[in-house]
């Protein structure tokens, strides 16, 4: 070296080149795709693993969910006698409107003259039913639905571990499609499951169904709910043709098929919020739109059921329609009118009492014959009643057999109030004995 002095502003020129190099070199290498386990990002990582995170949440909750509830769900068992056809004699005969019963097999008697035919009498057989079930107490109290057991004749219950035992009927209605049954509780590990608000419930919420569909015993199906405040027809007859209905019924598409009947429909904690009892479908199998009775309406009936056998459901006594725009011209009324117009009015009902005004007037509807005229409710209590599942729902949460209610109606266009006592409906010998005017098979009736 012969001594000269480095320029500093050579150095300085020399340190930001290789700077340069080395962030140019250092990008290449984080570019460049990963060659061994040491070079690894994060982000392509993270995402898999929260969504493995979730998905194994969700098998986590429903897994959990199954082990807590199925000991409580039950399988059922009825038998009833039936009358054979004798030409097809494992087979009942069907009385189907509008076709020919099955004939009877001419028999031809043994020994001299047996060319003479003879008709046997049709045998009895035994016919068999399923449906599931819930534990309610630990008295051995279970819930079902009505049409699981009606008319049944031996009824056994089946649980999650084989267990067999037989029931008895406790208390049943028709009207709500419930009963319930009973257990001797001796020797069995009863675990009631808790009954949910059926109010709180939100469309899209997610619900669980436990049954035994197709007697495939304590099967599990997931969804959500579909719809809220749906009515189904009652498995108890109305009055002269009118149809008592279920209010404020739970729709879902959980997979419900038969046998799903009288099981329950959860939500994610388990609690019980609608009692699984009917499908509609053009195949008698699960299409999408099954019904559940909610869970509040267990709450008011079951434990009547419990304590006397039956239920008492509050009974105004009229048959009616929700207004529509065609019946409001035919009345006279504003377009926009909602209410439930009064076509029919039972004998010896409390609507008759309190002087309400049924239909007498002739009309054509959509091209159907129907009475128009009647008073037209539109309020119970200084609540609204826009159509008639607002009248039936109330009556039903908000009203019990001696209540005093007022009724908001319009007669003749114009608004008056009018006091009605509330008795219990008539039981279902009585009810044909309690019209008062020919029905319109389209009306609901309370």
């Amino acid at each position: 070296m012969s001594g000269k002095r480095f320029p500093a502003n050579l150095l300085l020129v020399s340190i930001v080149v290789l700077s340069l190099i080395l962030s140019i070199a250092g990008l290449a290498i984080a570019a460049a795709p990963s060659t061994g386990p040491e070079l690894k990002t994060s982000a392509p990582i993270a995402a898999p693993v929260a969504s493995t995170v979730t998905a194994d949440a969700e098998d986590q909750l429903l897994e959990g969910l199954y082990l807590k509830v199925n000991p409580s769900v039950v399988g059922i068992i009825v038998t009833s006698k039936a009358q054979a056809n004798n030409l097809f004699p494992d087979m009942p005969q069907f009385n189907i409107p509008g076709m020919p019963k099955l004939p009877q097999m001419p028999q031809t008697p043994q020994g001299r003259g047996g060319n003479q035919p003879q008709a046997q009498p049709q045998q009895p057989f035994v016919q068999r039913g399923a449906g599931s079930g819930f534990v309610l107490d630990t008295n051995g109290d279970i819930i079902t639905n009505n049409h699981v057991v009606a008319d049944a004749d031996t009824i056994r219950v089946l649980f999650f571990d084989d267990a067999s035992v037989s029931a008895k009927v406790v208390g049943t209605d028709p009207d709500s499609d419930l009963a319930v049954i009973k257990v001797d509780p001796k020797g069995l590990n009863l675990v009631p499951l808790v009954l949910g608000d059926s109010s709180a419930l939100k469309v899209g919420q997610r619900v669980i169904a436990i049954g035994n569909p197709f007697g495939l015993k304590n099967s599990m199906t997931t969804g959500i709910v579909s719809a809220l405040g749906r009515s189904m027809p009652a498995g108890g007859a109305g009055v002269a043709g009118t149809s008592f209905n279920i209010p404020d019924v739970v729709q879902t598409d959980a997979a419900i098929n038969p046998g799903n009947s009288g099981g329950p429909l959860l939500n994610a904690a388990g609690e019980v919020v609608g009692v699984n009892a009917q499908i509609e479908s053009p195949v008698r199998a699960f299409a999408g739109v099954g019904l559940a009775i909610p869970s509040n309406i267990v709450k008011l009936v079951a434990p009547k059921l419990i304590a006397t056998g039956k239920y008492e459901h509050p009974w105004l006594g009229i048959s009616g329609t929700t207004l529509n725009p065609q019946i409001n011209d035919s009345m006279k009324l504003p377009a926009d009118q909602r209410g439930v117009l009064v076509i029919q009015v039972s004998k010896n009902s409390p609507a008759l009492k309190s002087g309400l005004k049924l239909s007498q007037t002739d009309v054509t509807v959509d091209g159907d014959q129907m009475k128009v005229g009647g008073d037209v409710i539109v309020g119970i209590n200084d609540q609204p009643v826009k159509k008639f599942e607002d009248l039936l729902t109330y009556l039903t949460y908000h009203s019990a057999v001696g209540n005093t209610a007022t009724l908001s109606v319009l007669r003749d266009g114009k608004p008056q109030n009018v006091t009605v006592t509330l008795t219990a409906r008539p039981a279902p010998q009585d009810r044909a004995a309690a019209v008062e005017l020919p029905s319109n098979n389209d009306n609901n009736g309370n």
